[in-house]
């Protein structure tokens, strides 16, 4: 027996019946609905037929059970209705403030004998279940007081009308595994037979609930306690207190100088069993980045608490300790700290800055929801080396390890097609951290499919075009390259209610879709996935990001007296005609700039352009993203090959890009028929896909293809500027360069094509290290 007073439940006392709790839930085909975390068996309640609405249900894993009820017509608050709910005739009572039409959402306790003799059920019928995915659900069985009319055609019943049932109100019956709504005619009374011919309907919808093929947990490696020592001398130059990067078993490593060291003396350190080594499997390019010792910032284990810290070092191979900012040297590292008290257990807060590279740290372990150790700093390094297909295998495998159990709860998501963005964020949002770990099952209402994969391939494919899509307003065209997105900074006149919910929920999106071998229909700017995982933003990347005012802020370097331009530390901002100043640091408005202080308005600059103005943004969308995705598990990628693993390696029409492609340099006059030209295309042609993808990244900035091919690239002017392939002297520079916004790559006049072959390959893939290869 269920009763609802308004927002809140109680219980009648003079029912024996087990007391339900209910939740309204308003409806209405243009209303959002309110969707909330529905807890049941997922066996028994395989066959209830209930109308679902929008919303995420959670099945199995729990004592009870949430079904989505509709008020039917003629039904008056404080009036009841009854339902079949897991095979068994609940009672409802219309809240007061609720009417016909409207959906309620209601509790339901599982019947213990029933959930046993599920379990028992599904226990010994479990290994045909897992081959067979297209296996019936369970019928529901008839009403009572439903009679088939023997020789009827079509079949046609007689039912009898339940108790509290007046004329012209109207009542739930289930007949051949279909449930009903009746209406009783005025004549007639509770007690009563009345005859009815079930209308015609489609076969039977397939269980929803299919579960997954069962995991194998593989066994993981060396124990965590186990370690190795190593010796070392302290390098000459390095006092107490300071840290310094080296080689241990082919893993750098940072380490500290004890307080009682001085340099030339040597000192012990023990590292983990399994790093030392860890990139004996390694292949030979990712071998080469490790020792690769060039200037440039790159990720060492830190031997103090064994996390992931950013290092630069300097023409001597010291680490850089300078503090000010440079232009060439400086790098920040967005810091995100999680905030849980005063907030939805569902959705943690946050705060986000950047601070310098070398003081960012993420750790190197992962544990699973009981507290297991799943992924230690020895996997992650031992990951880090692997190709770029075997780091996905890796990370695949260990997101199903995270993954919640089928038998421990799955969840249903049910949704409009003509509300898909509304219904999904709504269901979505409403989920906890545990729930976005299970495995998801898609349904489109009013529609019949069986979700083996296709359902939410579309559903992932689908709902990021929409929000991606320029005219929702959270995301616009890059200025600098119009296959890549950037968050409007003035999304919140889009969206003035609501706008930061969005970016959370695509951020849930992003982190499911890799969780769960999906793709995402959204190329983004360089620098946001860099903020995803945590790695290096630089002076360069405003050039990127707008190459004018990158241009402008250059300029100020080689100026003799800045003081001459009468800036301060302030910027304008424009939004549909309104300007507004911005200060860039406290009081920024009233410090002027001069030539002191250039670095600090430099610094500035950067880091307003590239987090500042869209911060808010930013932060709900790596809330999002990390509700999903460890942060450790993201440590094994480079940001190239994090958008190879959320867009997908992109279908390239060779053809296509060999006849829309343009010539200069040393090759405008022979064009493709010059010899090396010739190498680089045959080269080209033997790449993978995912080296074809990272060429197109090192050139263009991205791996996106323009829909209509080639021939519409564009520039950073908005113009078309085709794929370009400059000729250089080889004494000009020994490996390719690239100047996205002009789509072009320098190629220099090699000697052989093993030489272009060797040094192309090797220029698109350590161009995100940041290691300069001239």
């Amino acid at each position: 027996y269920i009763v609802c007073n308004s927002n809140f439940c109680r219980h009648i006392e003079s029912v024996t019946m087990p007391f339900w709790s209910i939740r309204k839930k308003s409806s209405g085909s243009n209303s959002r609905s309110v969707s909330g975390a529905n807890n049941g068996d997922g066996t028994a309640s395989a066959g209830v037929r209930v109308n679902q609405g929008p919303g995420a249900v959670s099945v199995g894993g729990a004592d009870s059970a949430v079904f989505r009820v509709q008020v039917p017509n003629n039904v008056q608050p404080g009036e009841e209705f009854q339902v079949h709910a897991n095979g068994r005739i609940v009672r409802v009572r219309c809240p007061p403030d609720s009417r016909a039409g409207q959906y309620l959402q209601i509790t339901v306790p599982v019947d213990p004998n029933e959930q046993r003799s599920n379990t028992n059920l599904n226990s010994n019928n479990s290994s045909s279940s897992l081959n067979n995915d297209q296996d019936d659900e369970a019928t529901l069985p008839d009403s009572p007081g439903v009679t088939l009319i023997d020789g009827s055609n079509p079949p046609a019943y007689t039912v009898m009308i339940p108790k509290n049932t007046q004329g012209g109100q109207q009542f739930p019956v289930t007949i051949a595994g279909h449930q009903l709504m009746v209406t009783c005619p005025t004549n007639a009374r509770p007690g009563m037979s009345v005859r009815i011919v079930p209308p015609v309907t489609s076969p039977p919808a397939r269980d929803l609930t299919r579960r997954p093929a069962p995991r194998t947990q593989k066994p993981k490696k060396s124990p965590a306690g186990e370690t190795q020592m190593f010796e070392v001398v302290v390098p000459a130059g390095v006092k107490s207190g300071q840290p310094f990067a080296l080689l241990a078993g082919g893993v750098r490593v940072l380490v500290t100088c004890p307080s009682n060291a001085t340099a030339g003396q040597k000192i012990r350190f023990h590292l983990p069993m399994g790093i030392a080594g860890a990139t004996s499997d390694a292949s030979d390019l990712a071998k080469f980045k490790i020792t690769y010792d060039k200037d440039g910032w790159m990720r060492t284990i830190r031997v103090t608490d064994m996390k992931f810290q950013w290092i630069r070092m300097d023409d001597n191979g010291d680490i850089d300790l300078n503090k000010r900012f440079h232009i060439d040297r400086s790098a920040y590292v967005r810091k995100l700290d999680f905030l849980t008290e005063g907030y939805d257990p569902r959705m943690r807060g946050g705060r986000l800055c950047l601070v310098p590279a070398s003081e960012a740290v993420v750790d190197s372990k992962i544990k699973s929801i009981d507290g297991r150790e799943l992924v230690t700093y020895s996997d992650i390094a031992s990951a880090q080396v692997k190709t770029f297909e075997d780091k996905v295998d890796w990370f695949q495998e260990t997101c199903a390890d995270l993954c919640v159990e089928w038998n421990e709860g799955h969840m249903r998501m049910n949704v409009r097609r003509e509300f898909l963005l509304s219904d999904s964020m709504e269901a979505v949002m409403c989920l906890s951290r545990n729930d976005l770990r299970k495995v998801w099952r898609f349904e489109f209402i009013g529609e019949e499919g069986i979700d083996a994969g296709g359902l939410a391939r579309e559903w992932f494919q689908l709902v990021t075009e929409e929000i991606f899509d320029p005219d929702m307003g959270l995301w616009q065209s890059s200025e600098t390259n119009q296959m890549s997105m950037q968050i409007n900074p003035a999304s919140e006149l889009s969206c003035p209610d609501d706008h930061l919910n969005y970016y959370r929920f695509l951020g849930r999106v992003m982190g499911k879709a890799l969780f769960d071998r999906q793709l995402v229909a959204g190329h983004m700017v360089k620098y946001i996935y860099k903020h995803l995982l945590g790695w290096p933003i630089t002076f360069g990347d405003l050039e990127a990001v707008d190459e004018e005012y990158y241009n402008n802020l250059k300029q100020l370097t080689s100026m003799d007296d800045v003081e001459m331009m009468c800036l301060d530390f302030s910027t304008t901002e424009e939004t549909l005609g309104e300007r507004k100043t911005i200060d860039l640091v406290p009081n920024g408005s009233e410090i002027y700039l001069d030539n002191n202080n250039l670095p600090e308005y430099l610094e500035a600059c950067l880091k307003y352009k590239l987090l500042g103005r869209v911060k808010k943004q930013i932060n709900q969308l790596l809330l999002g993203f990390f509700d999903v995705i460890p942060e450790p598990l993201l440590t094994v990628f480079d940001y190239q090959e994090m958008e190879l693993l959320m867009c997908g390696l992109p279908v390239i029409d060779m053809i296509d890009w060999m006849e829309q492609t343009e010539y200069s340099g040393s090759f405008e006059q022979v064009g493709p028929s010059h010899h090396v030209v010739e190498w680089f295309w045959e080269v080209v042609d033997e790449f993978d896909q995912e080296l074809k993808a990272r060429l197109l990244q090192f050139v263009t900035g991205t791996s996106g293809v323009p829909a209509r091919g080639f021939g519409v690239l564009q520039g950073n002017d908005g113009n078309i500027r085709r794929f370009t392939i400059h000729g250089v002297d080889l004494g000009v520079c020994l490996y390719p360069r690239s100047h996205t916004c002009f789509n072009r790559i320098d190629l220099p006049i090699y000697d052989s094509i093993e030489d272009l072959k060797e040094r192309l390959t090797l220029a698109v893939t350590m161009v995100a290290t940041g290691f300069d290869l001239e």
